[in-house]
């Protein structure tokens, strides 16, 4: 069905006449319903804001009683691209407020509206009858070009009020001082008084509508709000989320915004930024809570939620690509080398802790090589930087070689592929790089073994280790919380679950990299 914006200038619509959709990006809106069987102040609000969306669009056609269910506003007119929240009545998109081709409420004329008044009910003449011979209280007018009609005058030859109002309007007269309409001077002085009553009540109407904007646009600057990023928001996308622009944080906002849960706390908008803040800045809870105007709880609360909702919904975006999209996606200096061999990067990467105090925990986690407590993570990552294999986290004492071959990352490899790193695994000497090669298993059931290759080979590729190490720097630097130290309690096994709540931050944190452009 084709749907198109009912405010007056906006020619946006849905689809073109031959049903072809056109403008993806926009979207329709209905009028808001006025509830009455939720409560008096659902009832009181919706009703106000349904008044608003009328007045805003300002068509004849539309009015509270009558609203075609065919009418809708498209998104054009909305800072945020959609209608706010019903209850957030201070929201600048609780009603329309863009492109509306008007930006004030215009007085109608007084005068016209004064003698329509008067030609629909005459003035009754209270005065005596003898005083109608009075010169100075007839009504005298200089119509030497203008043909006046038998009925303007009564009996006396006087003419009616009514009727000169009539000819003054049809024939607009210019007159001459000594031939001017002599009217009541308190009648004069009581419109005069209305006029200017009128038209200081539509001032202080106007100054109150561009006082209320403004205090709307000068509260969501200092609120986190759905419009936070603005319609020009790419910078401040890649600074606190990471993704690339703003329309990369949309798609991933669209997709998860039917699956969160909404209260009134924190709409789902911001309970996604604050996600982000929190992996892309690594920022305290406390200053979280600032920043939003909540309680540290709820920062905590709705930080574990959403890690735990994102990461069963973004987990499937980490997968082994098949061998023919391996191949197609490999960079040119890997396909000059390796051919049509498969080439999959290794990395582990170590996220520093609290110290445990469990003894045995401490020495699972010491790593000497960070001479810290840490947790280790192993990755395969594709030659194009898409992640494509992570393992559950282990302790920094677990040797980088024992972690490949028990996290099951060679169960998805094939005799003849080639697996790289930049470190661990038996690096040689001078290289700086391993270079391996999977090799059949001894037995079926088995997986395969890496043959690491020998010092001149892997020399022979070694132009190839800047695209291995910014591949594995895009991953592991792009998020600070990766970079610890983490509080002991997030290496404990979720309630119920065998993964720990690290493991979803970090399953999150590389699944949001994948949204990311490629570094091929």
């Amino acid at each position: 069905m084709v749907r198109s914006c009912c405010v007056q200038g906006c020619s946006n619509k849905s689809h073109d006449g031959k049903g072809r959709r056109v403008n993806p990006g926009s979207r329709f809106f209905s009028f808001p319903a006025w509830k009455r069987n939720q409560g008096p102040l659902v009832e009181e609000i919706t009703q106000r804001r349904r008044m608003a969306w009328v007045s805003a669009v300002r068509r004849k056609d539309i009015t509270f009683s009558q609203i075609s269910p065919f009418m809708y506003v498209c998104s054009r007119h909305f800072h945020k691209g959609q209608p706010a929240y019903e209850m957030m009545e201070t929201d600048p998109d609780w009603a329309p407020s863009l492109l509306l081709g008007h930006t004030e409420t215009k007085p109608s004329n007084p005068e016209r509206s004064d003698r329509k008044r008067k030609r629909k009910q005459p003035i009754k003449n209270t005065s005596k009858p003898e005083s109608r011979t009075q010169p100075e209280e007839r009504v005298q007018i200089n119509m030497a070009n203008h043909e006046v009609p038998q009925t303007a005058c009564d009996k006396s030859g006087v003419l009616r009020c009514d009727e000169i109002n009539q000819l003054l309007d049809k024939n607009k007269v210019l007159f001459e001082p000594e031939g001017c309409i002599q009217v009541s001077t308190s009648i004069n002085e009581l419109t005069r008084s209305e006029c200017r009553k009128c038209v200081l009540r539509f001032d202080e109407i106007n100054r109150l509508l561009d006082e209320n904007r403004a205090l709307r646009r000068e509260l969501s600057e200092y609120k986190i709000s759905d419009g936070f990023f603005g319609n020009d928001g790419d910078d401040k996308v890649r600074y606190y989320t990471g993704l690339p622009n703003l329309a990369t944080f949309m798609t991933l906002f669209n997709f998860l915004v039917p699956l969160i849960t909404d209260k009134k706390v924190l709409t789902p908008f911001q309970k996604l930024l604050l996600t982000f803040m929190r992996l892309k800045l690594d920022l305290p809870m406390q200053h979280l809570a600032h920043l939003f105007r909540v309680s540290h709880r709820t920062v905590y609360r709705t930080f574990s939620d959403m890690v735990t909702f994102m990461c069963a919904n973004l987990r499937p975006s980490i997968a082994w690509p098949d061998r023919d999209t391996l191949r197609k996606t490999m960079p040119g200096p890997f396909v000059e080398v390796f051919g049509n061999q498969a080439v999959v990067i290794v990395d582990c990467f170590e996220i520093s802790s609290e110290k445990p105090s469990d003894l045995k925990a401490r020495s699972e986690m010491f790593s000497s090589a960070k001479n810290a407590h840490t947790m280790k993570y192993l990755m395969g990552i594709t030659p194009n930087g898409s992640v494509c294999f992570l393992s559950k986290g282990w302790g920094g004492r677990t040797n980088d070689s024992h972690l490949i071959e028990s996290s099951g990352l060679l169960d998805f490899l094939m005799p003849g592929d080639i697996v790289l790193s930049s470190r661990g695994f038996g690096l040689q000497e001078g290289t700086g790089m391993m270079f391996a090669e999977v090799k059949p298993p001894p037995n079926v059931n088995d997986s395969g073994q890496l043959a690491v290759r020998s010092v001149e080979e892997t020399r022979r590729i070694e132009h190839l280790k800047i695209h291995v190490e910014k591949v594995m720097k895009n991953v592991c630097q792009k998020y600070k919380i990766l970079s610890g130290p983490i509080s002991f309690n997030m290496i404990l096994p979720c309630a119920g679950e065998e993964d720990t709540f690290l493991d979803k931050v970090v399953t999150v944190c590389c699944a949001l990299t994948n949204r990311c452009p490629t570094v091929a």
